[in-house]
């Protein structure tokens, strides 16, 4: 019985529940082996003086030392994902607080803690840049600035019959991964050394510490068995932590170690980009986009890392679902003197999402028609209104068919009614109801990347290795790719073994990210078994061929299914897998294979703004219903809706599960998780005390998470879609539920609410629409840094 399409459990299901799965730090302890720590820069902005390291070298139990005088002479001065700006250890100017300036390594984590405190740091500090207003004065910005363009957006602005000017700041996100940043260094011999990281990129990692140790690629093999999460913020922020191990590693010949705590890693490792726009939309009467002038500015932090990219997907998010004939799109990149932004699931498109979608809401406000009407009006088309900004074509999607089912499916005419009553009588408290919707691209931007590779071995009992590039960070990948291969050989996924992820068997990967890891190793995987299958078909074609029964050798009717192996035309004959494996190999059938995947069709020239970035989108839409207390802005999501195509489910338990917890991340993001910052750049939320994540009673009252079919959808692995990233932006339906709840306090001003939606920002927003004097929603600035434009 095939297993694509079945839920079989996660691959590492019983080891996550009775907590047997290793993890970084759960690994046995080697002989000699060192714990590893640093101390960072005591200040944000400014120039090293003096750094004293004497006493710190003289304590028991400290073995090392190090400063960035201690690297070879051929280490690379800086690093970077796409430019090299980041060095690992600074010389001169410190760029954030925190920031690495001092390994040591020591026999144990007393004696580290005792030396970190004995190191003197002296600098001269400046006023740090913190925020993108702050950045935007001083002329600090990281990159080019990027263009999308369709048509003449400012001519069109201006024959509009309507306009809306407007600011929007959403907050950045903290990705708040169980196992911290982690990594543990073997020394081989001739200078080689083997890392067990927890990373999502473990090319990425293999090459940053080859770079700033100054050693040709190959001395450095990264292995990842598994992670205790990731969501974007182990693609990069590994690669420093990793590099420190491997260092110490080769300078004193034993295993090495460091796993940062959570209040450390929360301090000095990237986040989700906060992100302003600034925003002219033109409209109707009937609330159809007819132009849009957009520019987003994101908060980069101190050094490039991905936030080109992240940028980019931003731009390429801005119209979401929608049709707009004439638009133009700008992107910027401030450099702050924060740790350096990074990677977070959905990768830009969320900040690009929800302009637009609080743009269609405003617009609805306006007009005085319904919101969801307005959306449904501006949705992509079938055969007309079907091509984005940068020139790709919406094709065999079914966005105009999911707002249609989502109206009827959470009765929205009858709830909005409910809502309206409800507001009317009410002294005490405020209900919304909102419906966004999702149109998420699938692939890198960059068009390197979008490749796989995979190893596949046969053993002569019929059981089966894979490894891939892909890592597994409780996603569900390895499943998906166990049962894609199971099902190529016919055999039950329990005989098919997914190995560790190792830049020795599989090389040159791109990172497991963008929704893409099934995509890319899936195919891949499958690739190698297509080789595979063509060998021992041939093999089993000579051995079923019988002259007295008419059958001479056909490849093509040899069958693999239910553990057997057979000719279709005579199926009475079947041979048992394993011992058929056992045959092949005695003939010298070669039973591995490598395979290799590059996603076709995908290009995209940032320098124009045009192309085709994507392979397919996964689309989706949400409705969600929510109450506020008018006295103290308390926040009750009551229910929440979501419908979503994500084409043939290769483990609908796995897929369904991306899709209830990206919905949570994203509420979250909306709603409840405020990253604050004090004066000097200290991050004041670093705990789960400080900074609030969903747990148990923020989950909606009632909660319906449902997939729509998509016959029309015909390509990629299985006819699968990526799930991973998409059903985070449906997390945005409760905050503009909140924006029309808001509506009610005066439908004659837009809400002054940006995100997050947290209860004192839906408080302040109240208070302001009632006209007090003496509350500016605007103001709340200088310890949460949040930026806050009023409308």
């Amino acid at each position: 019985m095939p297993s694509v399409g079945r839920s079989i459990p996660h691959e590492s299901a019983a080891g996550h529940v009775t907590g047997t799965a290793p993890y970084i730090d759960d690994l046995p302890r080697y002989a000699g082996e060192l714990v590893v720590g640093f101390v960072g820069a005591p200040f944000a902005a400014g120039r090293l003086t003096r750094i004293d390291t004497t006493r710190a070298k003289k304590l028991p139990g400290i073995t090392e030392v190090l400063t960035a005088a201690d690297l070879p002479p051929a280490a690379a001065p800086r690093f970077g994902p796409i430019f090299h700006d980041e060095p690992f250890l600074p010389t001169d100017e410190v760029a954030y607080l925190g920031q690495p300036l001092v390994v040591i390594a020591a026999e144990n984590s007393d004696a580290l803690a005792l030396a970190k405190q004995a190191v003197t740091i002296e600098g001269d500090p400046t006023d740090p840049t913190l925020t993108i207003d702050q950045a935007i004065e001083r002329d600090r910005y990281l990159g080019p600035i990027r263009h999308i363009r369709r048509g003449d957006a400012e001519v069109a602005l201006k024959q509009a019959p309507h306009t809306l000017k407007g600011e929007f700041f959403c907050n950045g996100q903290e990705q708040f991964y169980l196992e911290s940043q982690a990594t543990l260094a073997i020394p081989e011999d001739d200078g080689n050394v083997r890392l067990i990281s927890s990373t999502q990129n473990p090319t990425e990692s293999q090459v940053v510490v080859a770079e700033v140790l100054g050693l040709p690629y190959h001395k450095v093999v990264c292995e990842c068995p598994r992670m205790g999460g990731g969501f974007g913020g182990k693609e990069t922020q590994g690669a420093i932590p990793a590099a420190m191990v491997a260092w110490i590693a080769l300078r004193t010949g034993r295993p090495t170690r460091i796993v940062y705590d959570k209040t450390l890693d929360m301090c000095i490792t990237g986040k989700r980009h906060a992100t302003k726009a600034w925003y002219r939309a033109g409209y109707d009467d009937d609330g159809t986009l007819l132009a849009l002038d957009v520019t987003f500015v994101s908060n980069g932090g101190a050094y490039a890392d991905l936030s080109t990219s992240v940028m980019e997907r931003t731009m390429l998010h801005a119209d979401n679902a929608y049709f707009v004939p004439d638009i133009a799109i700008t992107g910027k990149i401030a450099r702050t003197n924060l740790p350096p932004n990074t990677a977070f699931r959905g990768f830009g498109g969320p900040q690009g999402i929800v302009v637009i979608e609080s743009i269609l809401q405003d617009i609805a406000q306006k007009t005085q028609r319904d919101a969801f009407d307005v959306r449904r009006r501006n949705v992509y088309g079938h055969d007309a209104r079907n091509v984005t900004p940068y020139g790709q074509r919406v094709q065999n999607h079914v966005l105009p068919e999911l707002f249609d089912a989502m109206e009827t499916r959470c009765d929205y005419r009858a709830r909005k009614s409910a809502v309206e009553k409800f507001n009317a009588e009410s002294r005490t408290h405020l209900k919304g109801l909102a419906m966004t919707s999702v149109k998420f691209g699938i692939s890198f931007t960059t068009k390197f990347l979008n490749q796989g590779n995979a190893l596949v071995n046969v053993y002569t009992d019929g059981s089966v290795q894979v490894s891939t590039g892909g890592t597994e960070m409780g996603q569900g990948l390895n499943t998906k790719v166990k049962q894609l291969v199971a099902d190529e050989f016919g055999i039950a996924p329990r005989f098919v073994r997914m190995m560790t992820t190792s830049t020795e068997k599989n090389h040159n990967t791109s990172p497991t990210a963008a929704s893409a890891g099934t995509d890319l190793n899936g195919q891949a995987a499958l690739h190698a078994c297509t080789q595979i299958k063509a060998r021992m078909a041939e093999f089993a074609a000579a051995q079923f061929a019988d002259e007295s029964r008419g059958l001479t050798p056909s490849p093509e009717h040899v069958r693999f299914a239910d553990g057997v192996v057979f000719d279709e035309r005579a199926p009475d004959r079947r041979l048992p897998f394993g011992d058929f494996c056992d045959a092949a190999r005695r003939a010298r059938v070669d039973l591995g294979a490598r395979g290799f995947y590059a996603t076709p069709g995908v290009d995209f020239n940032r320098e124009t703004g045009q192309g085709t970035p994507f392979f397919y989108f996964t689309t989706g839409v949400a409705a969600a219903e929510v109450t506020i207390d008018r006295f103290t802005g308390d926040l009750v999501v009551d229910r929440c809706d979501v419908l979503m195509d994500v084409g043939q489910m290769i483990n609908p338990g796995v897929d369904l599960g991306q899709l209830y917890g990206g919905f949570i991340q994203g509420v979250g993001w909306c709603t409840a998780e405020e990253l604050c910052y004090g004066d000097e750049g200290q991050l004041l939320s670093k705990s789960p005390t400080t900074y609030k994540v969903p747990n148990a009673t923020d989950t909606p009252r009632i909660f319906h998470v449902n997939t729509f079919p998509n016959p029309k959808h015909t390509i990629n692995v299985r006819w699968s879609k990526a799930v991973g990233e998409p059903p985070l932006m449906l997390g945005i339906a409760p905050f503009l539920a909140c924006r029309h709840a808001l509506s009610f306090v005066n439908p004659d001003r837009l809400p002054p609410l940006n995100l997050p939606a947290t209860n004192e920002a839906l408080l302040m927003a109240m208070v302001a629409m009632r006209g007090s004097s003496g509350v500016d929603c605007a103001k709340n600035t200088k310890t949460s840094r949040r930026e806050v434009p009023s409308k």
